[in-house]
């Protein structure tokens, strides 16, 4: 099953997404990779690797990631996992965790898990 990894300045943050998605698909493997090694606020290169590693299988990680920093630690921790079936997701945070955790639990290939989680962009509240 493809694993989600959600990066964010933040830890409560980061935790509150997976929290939430965890609702709507509790077996979908998750992890949060928020906020700093020492809490404060900030992305961790360690925390990052380490959720995916975590929840790494054949399947693939999708990591969805707030802004700016988060996007570039997590390119850096890419760069030293090349060999790894493992994508960043351009997606509203929340939206695209919720419907790529639905998705990755019917057991979807990572294209489609990448597929939903990008359509979220598009997707109107109300």
């Amino acid at each position: 099953m493809v694993g989600i990894v959600i990066v964010s300045h933040s830890q409560k943050l980061a935790e509150g997404v997976v929290d939430l998605a965890s609702l709507m698909a509790p077996e979908t493997p998750m992890r949060a990779a928020g906020g700093m090694d020492d809490g404060g606020f900030g992305t961790s290169f360690e925390k990052i690797s380490t959720a995916i590693d975590e929840i790494y299988s054949d399947d693939g990680v999708i990591i969805l990631m707030d802004m700016g920093s988060a996007v570039m630690t997590t390119e850096m921790v890419l760069e030293m996992m090349e060999d790894r079936n493992v994508k960043m997701v351009d997606c509203p945070v929340v939206e695209g965790a919720i419907a790529a955790a639905v998705v990755a639990a019917g057991g979807a290939p990572m294209a489609d898990v990448i597929q939903v989680a990008e359509a979220a962009k598009t997707t109107a509240k109300f």
